[in-house]
């Protein structure tokens, strides 16, 4: 997992609505990356509208808000649909970001081991380095922590 001061790993990743975002789209510009399990479940759910109500707030701090899970495109766009959600989505499908920053991890639910993405958020500052990471992240105020730490580069 990449720690504050580190370069941020880089990523170019199918998003919804098509076409591909990148890390690098953003240079110069503080961005939010995060991560988390599947679209359209209660937890994920949650996180994604938080953001999304706060998205214009994130714009305004000159920040951009990406969420990331293994789901597909059109996944994407169904969960974006249902909810209304105004960030972007991104598919890693093959877990290569999610490995690449350290998410990509066993998991275990009523004793069945498993691998999958641990919820995380990572502040990718201006300089593209890591300004801030948020572990096996909880949900409730997640968004607006995240927001204060934006206001607060």
């Amino acid at each position: 997992m990449p720690n504050p001061g580190d370069l941020a790993p880089g990523f170019s990743l199918p998003r919804d609505g098509g076409g591909t975002v990148s890390l690098s789209d953003f240079a110069g510009k503080p961005v939010v990356l995060y991560f988390y399990p599947k679209d359209d479940t209660p937890g994920c759910t949650t996180e994604a509208l938080d953001f999304t109500r706060l998205a214009g707030d994130f714009s305004t701090a000159g920040a951009t808000v990406i969420g990331l899970s293994k789901d597909s495109v059109a996944a994407h766009d169904k969960f974006c649909r249902k909810h209304g959600l105004g960030i972007i989505l991104a598919s890693d499908a093959e877990s290569d970001t999610c490995e690449r920053y350290g998410v990509w991890v066993e998991k275990n639910m009523y004793g069945r081991r498993y691998m999958g993405i641990e919820r995380a958020t990572f502040l990718i500052a201006a300089d593209g380095r890591v300004a801030r990471v948020w572990p096996k992240v909880k949900v409730a105020g997640h968004a607006e922590e995240v927001l204060a730490a934006v206001r607060a580069l």
